[in-house]
């Protein structure tokens, strides 16, 4: 399996229900380091697995829609948890949708899948994972 990680960050303000969350509970902020790692069995005819710059742009672009916004007011998100592991799954689904509308090339329909990790801090992190 051939892999091609780009890398980004995303600035979120956000609240969590539960008891299991704490303090967590009230308003905070969170800066999250993104990875998005594409993968497929075989490098397309020149040799990549996708375009680095097309990856790294479309991520950009994906976070873009997140960055410097509290959750708890997005429509999208009223009444869910927006843990680390959540968002991961909403940032991978929303790259391969670009993926699978050709916005990262015409050989980036042959990756195979998709892993996002969000690093909430250098000893912590969640992902998401999926095919594409």
């Amino acid at each position: 399996m051939f892999t091609v990680t780009v890398r980004d960050h995303v600035m979120i303000a956000h609240s969590f229900r539960g008891e299991v969350f704490g303090p967590a509970q009230r308003l905070h902020g969170a800066t999250f380091v993104v990875d998005a790692t594409f993968t497929r069995d075989e490098l397309d005819a020149d040799n990549i697995v996708v375009d680095i710059g097309r990856a790294t742009e479309q991520l950009g672009e994906v976070l873009a829609g997140l960055n410097y916004r509290n959750l708890d007011e997005e429509p999208e998100f009223a009444g869910i948890n927006t843990s680390t592991e959540f968002l991961a799954k909403v940032i991978a689904d929303r790259l391969a949708d670009r993926v699978h509308e050709g916005a990262l090339g015409e050989s980036a329909r042959g990756l195979s899948g998709l892993r996002v990790a969000l690093h909430e801090s250098h000893v912590a992190w969640a992902g998401y994972e999926r095919a594409l």
